[in-house]
């Protein structure tokens, strides 16, 4: 089955990191907890039925959950621009969309966008799917493995050119799998720096992308309340 987005929530990292991008809104490793299978690291028992979108949009991170200063940005009607991927033959193949449009092709999602008002390059973004604990493993390691197999490549979005770096990064020991890497943005002569985390308990993924201090201080939180019992 063709994944027709890209890289875990690239889509959003890129929205988070380059102005004026379209649309609404790492290392491939597992990271064992010696935990049995099928539990939270508090122990607490992990679903093993895909939630629905509304299920999980009310398992997002909400403002208060993030200290003052923080505003849930409204979300908007996605609009793609043509995206043409240059120097990854591995995202080519999943299409441009891979690059840089909509969310992973998992059937039930929700996601939000966090802007910070004190000062600029502080955004944050989580997006939480479900679906069978395999397709959301396969899904994701796929597409971890397609970037990171690029180290630098080039998108041009609609005619704007944007060079992308990524490097692999330690995956946090979290859920049943976590993925993380570093992309660096350059356009218009300007570089920004994203971290995007990924994890996956049973059948939820958690990712969350912003700066590296910002996913690091809040990624377990995210984790946390997205595998809060209905």
């Amino acid at each position: 089955m063709r994944i027709r987005t890209i890289a875990t929530g690239l889509a959003v990292a890129a929205c988070l990191a380059i102005s004026g991008c379209s649309g609404s809104t790492t290392a491939d490793s597992v990271s064992p907890l010696g935990k049995p299978a099928g539990q939270t690291k508090s122990g607490a028992p992990v679903s093993t039925t895909p939630l629905s979108s509304s299920s999980l949009a009310g398992r997002l991170l909400a403002e208060g959950d993030l200290g003052q200063d923080y505003t849930r940005k409204p979300e908007k009607t996605a609009r793609h621009d043509d995206t043409t991927v240059i120097g990854c033959p591995a995202l080519e193949q999943l299409g441009g969309e891979a690059a840089v449009g909509g969310n992973l092709n998992f059937p039930n999602k929700a996601t939000a966008t966090f802007v910070y008002t004190g000062s600029t390059g502080s955004d944050i973004s989580e997006e939480l799917y479900s679906d069978t604990a395999p397709k959301l493993a396969d899904g994701t390691k796929r597409i971890f493995d397609a970037m990171n197999g690029c180290p630098v490549y080039q998108l041009v979005i609609g005619s704007k050119p944007v060079k992308i770096a990524t490097q692999k990064l330690a995956a946090p020991a979290l859920g049943d799998e976590a993925w993380s890497q570093l992309l660096t943005f350059t356009a218009g002569g300007q570089d920004s720096i994203v971290k995007q985390t990924a994890v996956r308990t049973g059948t939820i993924l958690l990712v969350v992308s912003g700066s590296p201090a910002l996913v690091d201080s809040h990624v377990e939180k995210a984790l946390s309340k997205a595998n809060t019992a209905s």
